[in-house]
């Protein structure tokens, strides 16, 4: 797989984004001729709670959750409160250029193109 998932970037205070741990989506990634479809699952977040950001060769997901408003006493939770973050290392065949994303329905999908330049391509004899 050309995007590799950076499992061991600690979250300190200096660079998480607001205090509290966050979760880690469910994603997968799938491999097409155009380049790269991710999907990350992110329940509770809408577009307004999402950030995409390619920063030094790297794709961060994060997704904030609006939180939810309980009307009596909580007696059992199973859902975790936690915002959503998530960091790849991006091969550099994608086109960062053209990156783009959507959230529908809890799921978060990132385009990731691969450039012209990497695509595979027929050449016409002469």
């Amino acid at each position: 797989m050309n995007i590799v998932p950076r499992e061991d970037q600690q979250l300190t205070a200096e660079n998480r984004p607001q205090a509290g741990p966050f979760a880690t989506p469910v994603v997968d990634i799938e491999s097409t001729p155009e380049g790269y479809v991710l999907q990350a699952e992110m329940p509770g977040v809408n577009k307004e709670g999402i950030e995409v950001t390619v920063e030094n060769g790297d794709l961060i997901l994060t997704g904030r959750r609006l939180p939810l408003e309980v009307s009596g006493e909580l007696v059992h939770r199973e859902s975790r409160p936690n915002d959503f973050r998530r960091v790849y290392e991006l091969d550099p065949s994608i086109d960062t250029g053209r990156i783009s994303a959507r959230i529908e329905n809890g799921v978060l999908t990132v385009n990731l193109p691969k450039a012209e330049r990497v695509k595979p391509r027929r050449i016409e004899l002469e």
